[in-house]
């Protein structure tokens, strides 16, 4: 038999992992849903000119293409050109068919719409720590008609903390700027393409200032220019102190002033609700062209290097029919590049690599019908069990349990009562299946950070 190469970029977790990713999720969902947040799922594709006009480039998209493709009529465009450009692309993030979702439900959606969408996305980029090919998302949006409340550029970031600290991960820290004061104070300076402005700060943590700077020049800008914007780049704080930093540098335009006010007034919210939650970082620009508000990106204190694990902002004209415009703001977690991580560092795991809280031991190959019966039971309230796979010596049985992490072992008794066995502790006692019930934190697996206590 051929040798089975793995396919890098496209993790395939081992069940204890998997149980790991799946109470993620179920987490993430909990905390969005008691926020409000209807969750809803997208097609995996969209035709790539609507992939590549939202600012990726085309090498990082999967394009579609059926191996019988020649006699297909679905293989080409309407106009007969079968150019990829033209055909379907498996989508990159989730925020760019969310906005083609609410333009083509707009009139069954009641606005302002609070969604949530965990799913997957796929992009052809080079695998490393952190970045995959196909990975899971998980997004939160509120999307309203024509005009959007400023509050929920506040709201959506402490729903995100709030989800992130009930796991027991490193220490998250979420750092902010707004494009307002970026783009204001570009423009106080003088600077007309203020967008090419904001992609090249973006890079800020890749290349550094002084190649920044170079690049600015290269761009257009003054030497004096360049050197503010990246001095601009440099202020960050835990509190509204960043306004005084900006003030001191001399720069005015009235959206410098309104992005400064919004700024704080998310910062304040931080403070009172979510402490050390929020950093106010102004190198934070977000290359991507749609961002227009409060820009966020999120990294894992001491694991930084992997670079932001959740990120979003403030967007105006991302969906619009021509007509109508649908404001919003979101924010995607790349749950993915987290898990990898943590996984790989052996920061976070599951409790156990089976669901099953309960194996019955077997006596005997005539006992499996009775063993099932009992299992049987113990399932019908909620108490995941299954059957010894053969009989053994119990202690073989327990054993068999312990390498798996099972909490509990099931003994039926000859003369037809029950025991059942902490195999923790070595605690035996008589149980009735109608009614003995394990501690809720045995119920399930439960995720365990093994060498970082997370402190809320």
């Amino acid at each position: 038999m051929a040798r089975i190469a793995a396919l890098s970029g496209f993790p395939e977790w081992l069940p204890r992992e998997r149980i790991a990713e799946q109470r993620v999720l179920d987490n993430l969902r909990e905390t969005f849903e008691l926020h409000g947040f209807a969750g809803i799922e997208t097609r995996a594709v969209e035709p790539v000119e609507e992939l590549l006009r939202k600012g990726e480039i085309d090498k990082e998209v999967y394009v579609l293409r059926r191996l019988q493709a020649e006699d297909d009529e679905d293989a080409t465009s309407p106009g007969g050109d079968s150019s990829p450009a033209r055909g379907l692309a498996l989508h990159f993030d989730l925020t760019v068919p969310f906005a083609r979702y609410v333009l083509e439900h707009a009139g069954h959606l009641d606005f302002p719409f609070r969604r949530y969408q965990i799913q997957r996305a796929w992009r052809g980029e080079r695998p490393q720590e952190g970045r995959y090919r196909e990975f899971t998302q998980a997004d939160i949006d509120v999307v309203d008609r024509d005009t959007l409340s400023f509050h929920y550029e506040v709201e959506l970031p402490l729903v995100m903390a709030e989800a992130l600290r009930r796991l027991p991960l490193p220490r998250p820290q979420m750092r902010i700027n707004n494009r307002k004061v970026s783009e204001g104070f570009y423009r106080g300076l003088g600077i007309e393409d203020t967008a090419e402005v904001l992609r090249t700060v973006d890079k800020l943590d890749k290349i550094g200032p002084v190649e920044v700077a170079a690049s600015l020049v290269r761009a257009g800008c003054t030497q004096e220019q360049a050197a503010r914007c990246v001095e601009l780049a440099g202020i960050s704080s835990d509190d509204t102190s960043f306004t005084e930093a900006v003030t001191a540098l001399g720069v005015t335009h009235p959206l410098l002033d309104e992005g400064l006010e919004e700024l704080t007034r998310v910062v304040e919210a931080g403070a009172e609700q979510a402490p050390g939650w929020f950093r106010v970082d102004l190198s934070i620009a977000r290359g991507l062209d749609y961002y227009t508000g409060t820009v966020y990106e999120t990294t894992l204190l001491g694991h930084e290097h992997i670079g932001s694990i959740c990120s979003g902002g403030r967007y105006d004209a991302l969906a619009s029919d021509g007509s109508t415009t649908y404001p919003g703001v979101g924010i995607s977690l790349g749950v993915t590049r987290l898990l990898g991580r943590l996984f790989g560092q052996r920061l976070l795991t599951a409790s156990r690599s089976v669901p099953t809280c309960v194996l019955v031991a077997l006596a005997d190959e005539e006992s499996r019908a009775g063993c099932s019966r009992t299992a049987s039971r113990l399932r019908s309230r909620g108490i995941p069990t299954h059957v010894a796979p053969e009989p053994a010596k119990y202690g073989k049985q327990i054993r068999w349990a312990e390498r798996r992490g099972i909490p509990y072992v099931w003994f039926p008794q000859p003369d037809g009562g029950h025991e059942v066995r902490d195999i923790r502790s070595g605690e035996q006692a008589p149980a009735d299946p109608e009614s003995w019930t394990p501690p809720p934190a045995d119920l399930r697996p439960h995720l365990t950070n093994l060498s970082e206590p997370h402190d809320g």
